[in-house]
């Protein structure tokens, strides 16, 4: 639950005054550092830098619209700079000036931000940092990228710039050509914000109150750039922030959990958790990070669930409970890649190996679950990820392996009407070009499994 999502348009929260212009994105500077160098995710830079938090809350709109431009669109932007270099295959040195380099240019391209605006401060950028013989040099390129980038971008093939190769041939392996490089695309566009009611027959007064719209799939999507914190009822615990495609795993249990107990593996940070407390059971919810399971019990006791839920500290694909068990839901650890419009970072920070990793890892999560479930019991499971290796392919080799599991097809009912992401098998595939009247939605895949008696 991150503290604002989807700033609109950057010319309202651009810094007023110099000073504040340059803190700004010297801040922004530092932070893009941090996560291409030192490989720290977007939001753990955010949540952990003393400098964003120093920031009014205009300002901190601005930097976080800035870097995850920047982030998003790296691939158009490393490209309108090599086009503006005299030398293009030369390397930037020292290695902050082309940090610099595209801030400038995320600014003047993509943000509307003014020339001299997005210039002069990257220019002053050099100086602060210590580089006042290479202002000329800042001032240079950008100044052509001003004159010339918007033209540039009209023959850059944008899906295949801002998605590593690797990836992206996977994806078309996955699900073809043209459908690879629609998810390319639909990955720059900002994710919207979707809220879980605790109390969904409280729909219409919510969407009322917080000026959203009920999507089909039961959840509400709230106007862009707002701080969600402070909206009504948030403190009381009425509704919590969760993508839309997030929210369908926890419903395929049916209406049926209430009094049994369903154990959520890998469950923090918790919305799944909240919606199966929600629903009348009672949870048992495992993780093995013990600063995750911490903020899923801060989370459950803002929600008014936490009577409802029992946590554990555990590795899941070890963890083992005294009795079978009827409901198990399983949101495996993944590539991230369904999450793409709201963390572009997954982007650079994955690499095909991790993903090997991630495989390896899903595999024996699923084994142990199942050998947890009860006759007749049923599991879910899903990823937030795009790549049919971490989906589709685990459960073909679960049913290739295993007598005693059979999979329950998802209906189109149960995913709000959504016919076009149930796939001949039975399953859930979503891709992030789904729900584009409404803006889109996170990649994801589910499928529902039973143990046979």
């Amino acid at each position: 639950m991150t503290e604002t999502a989807n700033p609109p348009s950057s010319d309202l929260f651009d810094p007023a005054t110099p000073t504040e212009m340059l803190n700004a994105r010297r801040v922004a500077l530092g932070l893009l550092q941090r996560i291409f160098i030192k490989k720290h995710t977007l939001d753990q830079v955010l949540d952990e830098s003393r400098e964003f938090a120093a920031l009014s809350q205009r300002d901190r709109a601005f930097v976080r619209m800035l870097i995850t431009t920047v982030i998003r669109r790296l691939g158009q932007i490393d490209d309108l700079i090599r086009r503006a270099l005299s030398k293009p295959d030369q390397p930037i040195n020292p290695p902050v000036l082309e940090y610099i380099l595209r801030l400038g240019t995320a600014q003047l391209i993509f943000m509307n931000i003014p020339d001299h605006a997005a210039v002069n401060t990257s220019v002053l950028l050099a100086e602060v940092e210590g580089h006042v013989r290479m202002k000329g040099f800042i001032n240079a390129i950008l100044r052509r990228i001003a004159a010339e980038g918007k033209d540039w971008t009209t023959r850059q093939d944008i899906a295949r710039l801002n998605t590593p190769e690797w990836l992206l041939k996977i994806w078309i392996k996955d699900f073809g050509l043209r459908t690879a490089l629609d998810i390319a695309v639909a990955n720059l566009s900002e994710a919207s914000i979707d809220v879980t009611l605790k109390d969904s027959s409280q729909m219409s007064h919510w969407a009322d109150v917080l000026a959203g719209v009920p999507l089909p799939t039961g959840s509400l999507r709230l106007p862009n750039a707002r701080m969600v914190q402070d909206l009504p009822g948030f403190d009381d615990g009425m509704w919590w922030v969760q993508d839309t495609a997030a929210s369908l795993p926890a419903r395929l249990f049916g209406n049926n959990i209430e009094g049994y107990t369903v154990v959520d593996l890998c469950a923090a940070p918790g919305g799944k958790t909240a919606q199966l407390a929600a629903a009348g059971a009672d949870v048992v919810a495992v993780d093995r990070s013990a600063k995750r399971i911490q903020r899923l019990q801060e989370n459950m006791k803002r929600l008014r669930l936490g009577s409802a839920v029992r946590t554990e500290v555990a590795d899941a694909a070890v963890w083992r409970s005294r009795d079978s068990l009827p409901y198990i839901l399983l949101d495996a650890p993944c590539s991230a890649t369904g999450t793409i419009r709201r963390n572009p970072d997954v982007l650079w920070m994955k690499s095909e190996a991790d993903i090997s990793s991630l495989v390896e890892l899903q595999a024996r999560l699923l084994d142990n679950a199942l050998d947890l479930l009860a006759p007749h019991g049923v599991l879910v499971y899903c990823t937030c990820s795009l790549q049919k290796d971490e989906g589709e392919n685990q459960i073909d080799r679960v049913l290739a392996n295993r007598t005693d599991v059979d999979r329950v097809p998802i209906h189109t009912t149960e995913v709000g009407g959504m016919s076009d992401v149930i796939t001949p098998r039975g399953d859930v595939r979503i891709l992030p070009t789904h729900l584009s009247e409404f803006g889109g939605i996170d990649g994801f895949f589910i499928s529902r499994l039973v143990k046979l008696g």
